[in-house]
Formats: structure tokens, C-alpha cells, sequence
């Protein structure tokens, strides 16, 4: 088996929280969105990632995800995010630390979503 890439569908209750996390500060592009659909979702697209963005209450409810984006450059992403979107930074990891697995890391949430930033 070959894979090439992974990925990731997350839920919103309120696609536009979504999209103010990955595009607004993540500074995802938009590569398909249909809002017009009984279930309104965006593909997202940076670099060689992907995320699905759907919108649905009901899971929305039922998943809280967590994602790890490595990086090779964390204080470059931690300066940006830091000072674009301060009210993101997650209240436990709000500032790039060097955690005892040997990797730095810092974290953002929102409404919906956790995710870790690390460099290795």
C-alpha cells in the first residue's frame, strides 16, 4: 500500500469559525467551498495539507479533534500567530516550550478545535 497524504475532516456548528481559524490565522487558501449544500463545507488547502471543513451541529457536537502541525520554524508561526490572533493561544500551552519528548510546542483553540504546533 502507498499513501501520499492524509486528510483531515473537521466539524463545525458555524462553518465561519472554521474558516477564521485556517484561513483568517492559519492563512489556509480556500480550494472548493459549497455553502449552498445541506451539509455547507470548504476544502483548505497550505502547502501539502488538506483540511475538510464541514458544517454540521450534530457532529460538530461529537468530535473535538486535536491536530499536530510540525513545523521548522516555530517561533516564525508562534510570532505570526501570537500577534495576529492572541486569543487563540491555548491556555495551558501558550507559549513555545520545549516539552520532555524533545519537541517545541505550542497550541491554539477555538471553538471547536485544538491544535498543536511542534518543531522536532
Amino acid at each position: 500500500m502507498n499513501f501520499t497524504k492524509l486528510v483531515v475532516s473537521v466539524f463545525y456548528a458555524d462553518l465561519s469559525e472554521g474558516l477564521k481559524l485556517f484561513v483568517d490565522c492559519l492563512q489556509f487558501s480556500i480550494g472548493h467551498q459549497d455553502l449552498n449544500a445541506s451539509q455547507p463545507y470548504c476544502v483548505l488547502k497550505k502547502d501539502e495539507i488538506s483540511i475538510m471543513l464541514f458544517q454540521d451541529e450534530q457532529l460538530a457536537k461529537e468530535h473535538n479533534p486535536e491536530l499536530r502541525l510540525v513545523t521548522n520554524n516555530i517561533e516564525e508561526v508562534y510570532a505570526k500567530i501570537s500577534a495576529s490572533h492572541p486569543h487563540l493561544l491555548h491556555p495551558n500551552l501558550n507559549k513555545v516550550t520545549l516539552r520532555p519528548w524533545g519537541a517545541k510546542e505550542f497550541a491554539i483553540v477555538d471553538t471547536q478545535l485544538g491544535i498543536r504546533f511542534q518543531e522536532w
